[in-house]
């Protein structure tokens, strides 16, 4: 657990620091006389269909990738390991194919986008340069997981990609880049460069190599490669599909609907912070799940599980409740514009749903790297059976509101069912008296400062009420003791603070 604890907290800092720059940019993006609402939610669009191309182009190798990489390290060198060769073609191929249908759907976009979403019309070619960029660097960060360069993807894709958009909205304040088009065609090709840079990277650090020969892993095991990829490529592919279908029915059915999705995007993105650490985490642990599959030590993949779980919804928690009580302050402080005010019912049911999803710790992780990755397919399924029409349904009832509650029952649902069978399968739940007690603390925590805080307004009390809250839930975390990784880290901080005095 050390080496998984020490690169999931250098990943975290690291995530941390792309959410701060990632909120700088939402604040631009939001901001009084700056982009228009519609502006901001054809960006969002532009990633939710990119990370649909994906989920169709990628085949299922990055399952191929998590599952199989063990096997080709352990019996081959570098110059004859074909993993990533063909995982790369194969990705390449279903993205051609996304391009075709592309094509051939175009009128079927244009009828259904132009009246309520017409920039997603304008702008539709564009989309490919940016889900293809996404899709090739996917594979390559799936593949420097495996190799624990999860620091180094993670920087790649929480900073270096908001530090570009960054200083595209720098440029276009400026007047540097004139128009709106040139904005969006620029921004098309961001992930194309992170892709470039990833690779250069990868080949530098002599971690690959490109071979065509097919090697003697790829033959003794292909039946089950293509057994593997087709469930997992089925199955991910549907919770993509259910993951970003919100954003693309409010753009469809609500009247002025780009308008509506950077409302929805503002929400989404606010909540994003609460999965902070998230990433960090799954990029951490994915080679030591594989690993422990391989080698067949439950008793370590038990550790990671609940660990993964408490870690994760003692964040969540606490960061919700810190920005669901700034969320109205902090609009009409930073003068965001008004209209996204109405951000705050859909930022409350899609929290909750991140907290729920952090809470059941990596059980996606654990089923995708393990004999049982057929599950997936199958629960990918009702998620996507449940998605789509309680997505539309309550979104035409209640407008941005609706895709968040949606959210909240399958996701919910999802979760209970993936945990429940992994009890079932192996005895391992992620769940303990520590868990309750850490939605107590933080339930308790909020209300505190509510009843101190609740009429304040300003700069000044929402770090106040911020950090009276920090202290309040960080106080009953730590003297409840309700995770070992934080006492590990202050253990070893004050290991180091002596031997340093010592030293001195």
């Amino acid at each position: 657990m050390s080496n998984i604890r020490r690169q999931s907290i250098i990943s975290s800092v690291i995530v941390y620091f792309g959410f701060a720059l990632g909120f700088v940019n939402t604040y631009l993006y939001t901001k009084e006389g700056t982009f228009t609402e519609a502006q901001y939610g054809l960006v969002n669009i532009f990633i939710a269909i990119a990370n649909i191309m994906f989920a169709f182009a990628n085949l299922g190798m990055h399952s191929y990738i998590y599952k199989f990489y063990p096997y080709y390290k352990d019996n081959l060198p570098t110059r004859k390991n074909d993993l990533l060769t063909w995982a790369l073609t194969c990705a390449s191929f279903g993205f051609i194919i996304i391009i075709f249908i592309g094509y051939l759907i175009r009128d079927l976009v244009v009828q259904k986008y132009i009246t309520n979403a017409p920039d997603l019309v304008t702008y539709y070619m564009w989309l490919f340069p940016f889900g293809f960029g996404l899709t090739i660097f996917s594979i390559l960060e799936a593949y420097a997981w495996q190799e624990r360069m999860s620091v180094v993807t993670n920087f790649l894709r929480e900073v270096l990609f908001r530090l570009f958009s960054t200083l595209l909205i720098v440029l276009f304040f400026a007047g540097i880049i004139p128009l709106f088009s040139v904005f969006i065609k620029i921004y098309a090709g961001t992930y194309m460069l992170l892709a470039l840079v990833l690779a250069a990277y990868l080949i530098v650090k002599g971690k690959i190599s490109f071979t065509f020969s097919i090697s003697r892993v790829t033959k003794k095991f292909y039946k089950k490669i293509l057994a593997l990829v087709s469930f997992v490529w089925g199955g991910g592919l549907v919770f993509t599909v259910a993951q970003v279908f919100d954003t693309l029915v409010i753009a469809a059915v609500v009247p002025n609907g780009l308008f509506y999705v950077g409302v929805y995007s503002l929400a989404q993105n606010i909540a994003s912070l609460i999965q902070a650490p998230q990433r960090g985490i799954i990029s951490a642990a994915m080679g030591p799940l594989s690993r422990a599959w391989k080698d067949k030590d439950m008793g370590k993949l038990a550790r990671i599980y609940q660990r993964s779980s408490i870690n994760q919804l003692i964040f969540s928690v606490g960061m919700f409740c810190i920005l669901f009580m700034n969320f109205t302050d902090g609009i009409e402080t930073f003068s965001m514009k008004e209209g996204y005010t109405l951000a705050l019912p859909a930022f409350f049911f899609i929290g909750i749903m991140r907290i729920l999803d952090m809470g059941t710790g990596l059980n996606a992780q654990i089923i995708s790297t393990s004999t049982y990755w057929r599950f997936e397919f199958f629960t990918g399924l009702v998620l996507l059976a449940l998605t789509m029409p309680l997505t539309y349904l309550l979104t035409k009832k209640y407008g941005v509101t609706g895709p968040a509650i949606s959210n909240l029952i399958t996701f919910t649902i999802y979760n209970t069912v993936r945990c429940a069978f992994l009890w079932k399968k192996t005895k391992m739940q992620p769940f303990s008296t520590k868990t309750f007690l850490a939605i107590i603390a933080g339930v308790g925590a909020y209300a505190v400062c509510y009843l101190l805080f609740a009429e304040k307004r300003g700069i000044e009390w929402i770090i106040s009420r911020s950090l009276a809250f920090i202290a309040l839930y960080g106080a009953a975390v730590y003297f409840l003791k309700l995770t070992p990784d934080l006492l590990h880290v202050i253990d070893s901080v004050k290991r180091r603070k002596r031997n340093r005095a010592q030293k001195e």
